[in-house]
């Protein structure tokens, strides 16, 4: 009886593109992460001393962005008497206030959102690296057979 042939390069190709991809991804994700924490720092926000921690630092990452969310939503809601922008009155004098606070509000979730999926590109990429490496490796340690090479029996 004889043995089939083991192909083993394209499981190579598979996985070496697998890896260029993983490192393409964690490259991608840095590179929006710190995209972002530059135009955040650009704005120059500063944590007031009423957010819950890290009072005086910069908005620079996505804690104190969430945290700054927060100290605006608390100072919209006192100026509103506890309504949100949608509660408030159409002619409410306040209302206009209270929808730019919701606006900067959205803003920082959307930066916070950005650094979550910089996050996980970076994290697909160390997967996509592992898994690269794993079907190379696998490739690696299998026995090679010939089609010629007769299959002794156990």
């Amino acid at each position: 009886m004889n043995a089939t042939v083991s192909n083993a390069k394209p499981v190579k190709v598979v996985g070496l593109i697998a890896m260029i991809a993983g490192v393409v991804l964690i490259i991608a994700g840095a590179a929006t992460a710190l995209v972002v924490r530059d135009q955040l720092v650009a704005e120059n926000i500063t944590l007031g001393e009423d957010a819950a921690m890290f009072q005086g630092n910069v908005v620079d990452g996505p804690i104190d962005a969430y945290l700054q969310a927060e100290v605006i939503d608390m100072h919209a809601r006192e100026m509103a008497g506890g309504q949100t922008y949608a509660e408030l009155d159409r002619e409410d004098p306040v209302r206009a206030t209270v929808m730019n606070g919701s606006f900067l509000r959205a803003s920082l979730f959307t930066s916070i959102i950005a650094f979550g999926i910089a996050a996980f590109a970076a994290g697909m990429g160390i997967l996509f690296i592992l898994v690269g490496w794993a079907l190379r490796k696998l490739v690696d340690t299998a026995p090679v057979t010939t089609a010629n090479t007769p299959v002794q029996s156990v």
